[in-house]
């Protein structure tokens, strides 16, 4: 399966990072709390260097209870402050303002013994695409501030958004790495969304989806589905979901693209449960 996604404004964006980094006082990391490893630019390490930071785990309702405390305790080990969020309904956010005004309380008392008058913080917010920055961004803001989408890249250049606590946030476009050297990653993020699905084999990704979940906990399809999936390939147990759901064409065929894009979608909104792909041991 060959996935390589990297556009000509990705380059820009890191660009775009590195430049307005300067401006800003605090970093906020996006991370999709079900896949903290995969949804995790290994470039941002590099590029935000010794900035203060906070790390957001978004889609928390999402993940597993033990997949959230695993990576909670794993933050912890790492000194680095960490919110479990979902901006959706905007469970956790009012965290975030309280987690950055304790990362630079002793920096913006430095300031007012210097006399500087203004004591506004200004945080940067990175993440790859879909992980729900705009989401976050306008929940807080209290308004529609930032464009979102349900497809990758919506965000296409800088912008700067007042929000709640004297804080100036500058939202980014999301930013992927040229390559990826671990096909797992790019599954994962295909599972999530954060690769747009045109550019993929949706029947193929669909197929993984359901390998990697029966590894897991069979009984998450089992479950959802009313099947038994033991002793059964991922394509039968495709075709064992496509019956159930009547995805099927005149004559009797399996509706694959169909049945497919049920699959993925179910995954991506949870109805399957809260599920975590990736845990702290595997970093």
């Amino acid at each position: 399966m060959n996935i390589n996604w990297y556009p000509g404004h990705m380059k820009k964006t890191r660009e775009l990072l590195q430049s307005s980094l300067k401006l800003v006082d605090i970093v906020i990391e996006l991370l999709d709390s079900r896949i903290p490893i995969s949804s995790k630019n290994p470039d941002i390490d590099k590029i935000v260097n010794n900035k203060p930071r906070v790390v957001v785990m978004n889609k928390s309702d999402l993940s597993s209870e033990a997949g959230n405390k695993a990576w909670e305790e794993y933050y912890k080990k790492q000194n680095v402050p960490v919110v479990f969020i979902n901006a959706i309904n905007n469970m956790g956010t009012e965290k975030i303002i309280k987690k950055i005004n304790n990362v630079l309380e002793e920096k913006m008392k430095q300031k007012q013994k210097k006399g500087i008058k203004s004591t506004s913080v200004r945080a940067m917010i990175v993440g790859v695409p879909n992980v729900g920055k705009s989401t976050l961004i306008n929940s807080l803001a209290g308004r529609k501030g930032a464009k979102t989408g349900n497809r990758p890249g919506v965000t296409k250049g800088k912008q700067w958004i007042k929000l709640k606590g004297d804080i100036e946030l500058l939202d980014t476009p999301g930013i992927l790495w040229p390559k990826f050297d671990d096909e797992n990653v790019a599954l994962k993020l295909a599972f999530t969304g954060a690769i747009r699905d045109e550019i993929l084999d949706t029947e193929t990704l669909a197929l993984k989806l359901i390998e990697k979940l029966h590894s897991i906990d069979k009984s998450l399809i089992e479950n959802r589905y009313d099947i038994e999936t033991s002793e059964k390939t991922p394509l039968e147990i495709m075709e064992s979901i496509a019956e159930k759901r009547m995805c099927i064409l005149k004559g009797g065929e399996v509706d694959y693209t169909r049945v497919s894009n049920l699959i993925l979608d179910e995954f991506r909104k949870g109805v399957m449960g809260r599920i975590t792909l990736d845990y702290p041991q595997e970093d």
